[in-house]
């Protein structure tokens, strides 16, 4: 016999916070980057919800300082479905800035699914395309110049 978990579906009001990271090294750990993203969000109805996302990350080289660099951004997510395992779409647009990249705007589309292990606890994997721009118009243009990001965390609704 398998236990079955209970999943309540988040509804509007509720909130949603997530952690995760990542990092990597040369083969002689010369140079290490080390990345921590969270998430804030609160549901606008069972499948709706807005936030904001901070991602930090911090690269080691031998013979510098650690160098900082970062974005914010607000995000809208849609969720689909209503059971154990709910994939997502959605969209960001905020900044960059720190030590190692030109500060300007960033933004973009997002997918991902979240899966709950528990009825308030929950893994979640997403993906960005995030492009850099400093006006409207230069958005349009830069748009096709972006770059992939990828993520897995955990996340607790409340």
């Amino acid at each position: 016999m398998l236990p079955v978990i209970a999943v309540a579906a988040p509804v509007a009001g509720d909130r949603e916070v997530t952690l995760g990271g990542a990092g990597s090294s040369d083969k002689s750990f010369d140079d290490t980057v080390f990345s921590v993203q969270g998430s804030w969000g609160t549901y606008l109805d069972e499948a709706s919800m807005w936030g904001v996302r901070q991602t930090v990350n911090a690269r080691d080289s031998e013979g510098e300082s650690v160098k900082f660099d970062g974005s914010t951004r607000v995000f809208y997510d849609y969720h689909f479905g209503n059971g154990q395992t709910r994939p997502f779409v959605g969209v960001s647009v905020g900044g960059i800035y720190g030590d190692q990249v030109d500060e300007t705007f960033m933004g973009g589309p997002e997918i991902g699914i979240k899966h709950w292990v528990q009825d308030k606890t929950f893994i979640t994997a997403m993906a960005e395309y995030q492009f850099l721009f400093k006006s409207g118009s230069d958005a349009r243009d830069r748009y096709d110049d972006g770059a992939f990001f990828y993520s897995v965390g955990i996340g607790y609704n409340y």
